[in-house]
């Protein structure tokens, strides 16, 4: 099996699946529990709540676990506007992932709420002339992504902090970090609201986590026993936190060396795609983009039809978000780019992780390229 889906999901690390069952089989505590060994657990999860912190530039006290990226988006934008009052404008990118794109789209009838979408270029970047004409005094939340999940292209977070901070000095800037988080290496922030996923950076599923600058005007999502600092309420899933708090280890000792990987196996394998001939790189060239993600177009095949060829030799790739993969229609972001007809129906995602090998994209492109040629042909009978 050749498996390049790792925007999806990745497969759990050893370190973080050991540190989960014992969570689950023996240091089972609830850690909101009053005896001694409850108490523990609770020490141990503030402590990695204190270590995820400190790779963020934060303080432990700004850290909510919740259950994934989708939540810490949603969290983060309705919890900002639910604490704004009067008529306010909130500005996104037209490339964002669904998890922050449809919620936005929720606001565009609300009377007390203008929604804007800013472009983005032919590369995928967000445009920064189109912010800074968008941003008004007005403007009370400014949500981007750190990395797309679809193209790679990493966006310039400072520049757009820097004239957020100019133009509309009381707006809140929430940026999306879920596949930015680990894949790129470790700064202090320069934003407001952060949002992570566990299960891209190869620990479980159902954990995810949200930085949110203690200075800022928050309402909290659930309510129940009051935990997360009556910000989050909800038993503490102490496994997928351990989980987690493993995987980020992994990440803070093998990070350089894992995203010098990535970049190589990427290198690699779109040279190799780009000996086939009508085949088009659809965002930033390999080094100008995040390690592990790479979108290419083949013309003359439908990329559902290749994927489900390449399946058929177990090497498992994309067409884009799995968040929207059973949504049928047009691909929003490569559409934001300008990259339309036979070039966006035969886009195919490729996501890495690293423990990729070089011999894998070199199977995986003479799989493609066989593939193609043979598509090619009994498409245009």
């Amino acid at each position: 099996m050749i498996y390049l889906d790792n925007s999806a999901t990745t497969r759990v690390l050893d370190c973080a699946a050991n540190a989960a069952l014992d969570c689950m089989r023996e240091s089972y505590f609830n850690p909101a529990s009053a005896y001694a060994p409850a108490a523990a657990m609770e020490k141990r999860v503030e402590g990695a709540r204190a270590r995820l912190a400190s790779l963020l530039g934060a303080d432990r006290s700004e850290i909510i676990y919740t259950s994934g990226g989708t939540e810490s988006n949603n969290t983060a934008i309705s919890g900002v506007l639910r604490a704004t009052r009067g008529k306010k404008r909130i500005i996104t990118s037209a490339v964002e992932h669904p998890s922050v794109y449809e919620v936005f789209r929720t606001f565009e009838h609300a009377e007390d709420t203008e929604v804007v979408y800013v472009g983005v270029d032919a590369h995928g970047y967000l445009r920064l002339d189109a912010l800074a004409e968008a941003l008004t005094e007005d403007t009370a939340l400014v949500s981007l992504m750190q990395v797309n999940n679809e193209t790679g292209a990493i966006n310039d977070l400072s520049a757009a902090q820097a004239l957020i901070r100019k133009r509309a000095p009381h707006a809140v800037f929430h940026v999306d970090g879920v596949q930015g988080f680990c894949k790129l290496p470790f700064q202090k922030l320069s934003c407001d609201l952060y949002s992570v996923s566990g299960h891209k950076v190869h620990a479980p599923k159902g954990i995810g986590a949200l930085y949110v600058k203690n200075s800022v005007r928050f309402a909290g999502g659930l309510i129940g026993g009051g935990q997360e600092q009556n910000r989050r309420s909800g038993t503490t899933n102490t496994p997928a936190i351990m989980g987690l708090d493993a995987a980020l280890a992994a990440y803070q000792q093998n990070g350089d060396a894992w995203r010098e990987h990535m970049y190589a196996c990427k290198e690699r394998l779109c040279r190799n795609l780009s000996g086939i001939p009508d085949v088009f790189v659809n965002g930033p060239e390999p080094r100008n983009g995040a390690p592990h993600i790479l979108n290419m177009s083949f013309l003359g095949v439908r990329g559902e039809v290749l994927l489900h060829a390449l399946a058929q030799q177990e090497i498992y790739v994309s067409t884009g978000s799995a968040c929207a993969a059973h949504k049928r229609g047009k691909n929003r972001v490569l559409g934001a780019m300008g990259v339309v007809g036979a070039r966006q129906d035969g886009a195919i995602r490729f996501s890495l992780c690293p423990f990729n090998t070089l011999e894998e994209m070199d199977i995986a492109a003479e799989a493609l390229a066989k593939q193609v040629t043979f598509l090619r042909r009994y498409q245009r009978r």
